[in-house]
C-alpha cells in the first residue's frame, strides 16, 4: 500500500473539491438567471437549453470535482478503478435524468407548436422518459461491470408474464397512442361519446383520458373505451361550427319581412357578441306549417362549441325584442279539441 506523504494530497483534493463546488454553484446560479430570461422569450428551445444547463451544472461539477480529487490522492489502483466506475455510473444516471426531462420538454414543445395550445399530452412524455431512463440504467449497469445480456433475457421472459397480467393496462396504453397518432382528438378538443360523456379533452395519459365537462367537473375515461364507442369531435375538421336555432311566426306574417328582420338580428349577434364568427352570413330557412304557426331555422356560426350558449342567449333576447318592435307575432301552439257527443257542426252561414 502506498505511503501517504503527509497532508498535502488531502489538502489538494479538498481544494479541488472546493473550487469545483464554487464553479458548479456559480454555473447553476447563472443557469437559473438564464432560465428566467429565457421564459420571457417567445422561442421555446432556449428554455429547454437553459433548463438542461441548470439540471447538469451542479451534479456534473461535483462529480468532476470528485474525479479530480480522487486522482490527487494516492489511492490504490483497484480503489481508483472502483471509484472511476462509480463516478461514471453516477454521471450516466445524472445525464439520463436530464436527457429524459429534455426529451419530454421537446415533445411538449412540439405538441404546443402543432396544436397552438398549451396542451399536456403526458402519454408521449412518459413513454419518452421511460425509454431514456431505461437506456441510461442499462448503460450505468454496464459501466459498473454488470453484464446486461442475462438481464435482457430475463426481462424478455418476464415481459410475457407481465403482458398477460396487464392486458387491460396495455390495451389502454396502445389505444391512447393510436388516438394521438391518428389525431382523432387532441387536448383542447370538445368531444361527445355515444355513451353520453362529453367535454373538453384535458389530458391523454398512458391509461386514461381526462375531459372537463361544461359544469367544470373532470371525467376520467379509459383509453380502450374510444375503440368501442362512437366519438363526435366538435373541433374537427374545423373549430368553428354552425348553430341551428328554431323559431316560428304567425300565418299572417310577411315571411320576407320576417326573414329580413331575423337576418339583421343575426348580423348584430355575429358582430357584437363574443364567440360569433364576424364574417359569417346568417341564414333563415322556413320548413314547416304547424297548426297555428310557421316554423323556421336560423343558422349562425360560432367560434367553438362552448360559445353556442352565449350566442343562443343573446339571439333569443334580441329576436324577441325586435319581433315586438316590428309587430311580428309568435303565437303559442293552439289546437281544436272535439269531445265525444258534442255538437261538431259549424254554424250555418248566410244563404243567398
Amino acid at each position: 500500500m502506498p505511503e501517504w506523504p503527509g497532508w498535502e494530497p488531502i489538502i489538494i483534493a479538498a481544494s479541488v473539491m472546493a473550487v469545483t463546488l464554487v464553479l458548479a454553484v456559480s454555473l447553476r446560479l447563472f443557469a437559473k438567471r438564464l432560465t428566467a430570461r429565457a421564459e420571457d422569450t417567445r422561442w421555446a428551445w432556449d428554455d429547454l437549453a437553459a433548463r438542461l444547463l441548470y439540471d447538469l451544472a451542479l451534479p456534473l461539477g461535483l462529480l468532476g470535482g470528485a474525479w479530480l480529487a480522487a486522482n490527487a490522492l494516492p489511492l490504490h489502483k483497484g480503489t481508483m478503478v472502483a471509484t472511476g466506475r462509480v463516478l461514471t455510473a453516477a454521471t450516466v444516471l445524472v445525464v439520463s435524468l436530464a436527457l429524459a426531462r429534455l426529451t419530454a420538454g421537446i415533445i411538449a414543445s412540439v405538441a404546443l407548436i402543432r396544436q397552438g395550445t398549451a396542451a399536456n399530452v403526458t402519454i408521449f412524455t412518459n413513454i419518452s422518459k421511460v425509454l431514456v431512463l431505461g437506456v441510461g440504467v442499462l448503460v450505468m449497469l454496464q459501466s459498473l461491470g454488470v453484464s446486461i445480456t442475462p438481464l435482457l433475457g430475463a426481462l424478455g421472459v418476464g415481459g410475457l408474464a407481465v403482458a398477460l397480467a396487464l392486458q387491460d393496462t396495455l390495451a389502454n396504453l396502445f389505444a391512447g397512442v393510436h388516438v394521438l397518432a391518428s389525431r382523432t382528438m387532441e387536448p383542447g378538443d370538445y368531444i361527445r361519446l355515444s355513451s353520453g360523456q362529453e367535454g373538453y379533452v384535458v389530458d391523454i395519459n398512458w391509461r386514461n383520458t381526462s375531459i372537463r365537462t361544461l359544469s367544470d367537473n373532470i371525467e376520467v375515461i379509459p383509453n380502450a373505451t374510444f375503440s368501442k364507442t362512437i366519438l363526435t369531435n366538435y373541433h374537427r375538421p374545423a373549430q368553428d361550427m354552425s348553430l341551428l336555432l328554431q323559431a316560428s311566426c304567425a300565418y299572417d306574417s310577411d315571411l320576407d319581412h320576417v326573414e329580413k328582420v331575423v337576418i339583421e338580428v343575426g348580423h348584430e349577434i355575429m358582430a357584437e357578441v363574443e364567440g360569433g364568427v364576424k364574417d359569417a352570413q346568417p341564414l333563415v330557412r322556413f320548413h314547416t306549417f304547424d297548426d297555428s304557426r310557421i316554423h323556421f331555422t336560423v343558422i349562425l356560426r360560432t367560434v367553438e362549441f362552448g360559445d353556442q350558449f352565449r350566442i343562443k342567449h343573446e339571439f333569443v333576447k334580441r329576436l324577441h325584442r325586435r319581433f315586438r318592435l316590428e309587430g311580428i307575432e309568435m303565437p303559442p301552439p293552439t289546437r281544436r279539441v272535439l269531445l265525444p257527443g258534442a255538437n261538431t257542426e259549424l254554424p250555418a252561414g248566410p244563404r243567398d
